[in-house]
């Protein structure tokens, strides 16, 4: 079993710059591959980025390329998103996820891989 749960979420002005956590216990995070997800009201969870186990390999959404960086420090056993550069658009709820597995990291895009799942972290962006 894996929980996770995400902090450093808030108010932010365009332009701006946040940086997420999310700290994992349960069993070392260096066994599973992970990733965030977003929620805006009313609109479906977005693939936003993705890391493997040891954080050699990461692939980002494009809407985030450039802005945002995901890291993770194994030995912390925690998962960060770095986000510059913060756009209105960014407004959504954060997710971080966990997989247990070793898939390619394109497969992480999409929600199904998961085995589990952070209760999000709020970023609003004002213009």
């Amino acid at each position: 079993q894996v929980q996770l749960v995400e902090s450093g979420g808030g108010l932010v002005q365009t332009g701006g710059s946040l940086r997420l956590s999310c700290a994992a216990s349960g069993r070392p995070v260096s066994t599973y591959a992970m990733g965030w997800f977003r929620q805006a009201p009313e609109k479906e969870r977005d693939f936003v980025a993705a890391i493997s186990r040891s954080g050699t390999n990461s692939y980002y959404a494009d809407s985030v390329k450039g802005r945002f960086t995901i890291s993770r420090d194994n030995a912390k056993n925690t998962l960060y998103l770095q986000m510059n550069s913060l756009k209105p658009e960014d407004t959504a709820t954060y997710y971080c996820a966990a997989n247990l597995d070793s898939l390619a990291l394109s497969t992480y895009v999409r929600q199904t891989p998961y085995d589990y799942w952070g209760q999000g972290t709020q970023v609003t962006v004002s213009s």
